[in-house]
């Protein structure tokens, strides 16, 4: 996989309310664990929306990567433009960093939003120019990541697109493994 789309859990949906929580160190610590091991294999890009919660997260762990010395590229896909507008300031303020430190930026729909067949549009935009997909997703305990998972589960029946999930069970793993480091 050259290039990969993260997702997830919104934080509200996990019951975290503030960027940097303690629960989010854990969340972004899975996440650039799954990350490393793809760059392993030949992992350029990773690819976001913009989305609070895991999206934004990855973001913040693709920049911490590159202060490391990593050569991981982000882009950011929005579904239209000015998605934050609504947001708090404080939420705006996150994606701002996040979008400032991308190496692409851009609007699927080139508009700000109209209704919701603009997510739809993203989802089969970043279905048909990724490699494929890593979600913060546990099956188990459905959210907003269920319809974008369904549909590219839909996809890779009829495409060489692997699906990578990091359910509550690999949070846990992580959780254990750095608390075990204290």
């Amino acid at each position: 996989m050259k290039s990969v789309f993260v997702s997830g859990y919104k934080n509200f949906e996990l019951g975290i309310f503030k960027r940097d929580a303690p629960e989010a160190i854990f969340i972004k610590e899975a996440i650039k664990r799954r990350l490393l091991g793809l760059m392993d294999d030949g992992l350029e890009w990773v690819i976001i929306s913009g989305q609070m919660g895991v999206e934004l997260w990855a973001g913040e762990v693709v920049a911490e990567l590159n202060k490391e010395e990593c050569a991981l590229k982000l882009a950011v896909l929005m579904p239209f433009l000015n998605q934050e507008s609504n947001w708090n300031e404080g939420n705006q303020l996150w994606y701002n960093e996040v979008v400032g430190a991308a190496n692409y930026v851009a609007a699927v729909t080139k508009r700000e939003y109209e209704n919701p067949s603009q997510f739809q549009l993203k989802d089969q935009f970043v279905l048909d120019h990724t490699d494929g997909t890593l979600l913060v997703y546990d099956t188990e305990r459905e959210g907003a990541p269920k319809f974008f998972y369904e549909k590219a589960k839909v996809y890779a029946e009829s495409e060489d697109y692997p699906i990578l999930l990091i359910d509550f069970y690999e949070l846990q793993e992580v959780v254990e493994s750095l608390n075990a480091d204290f």
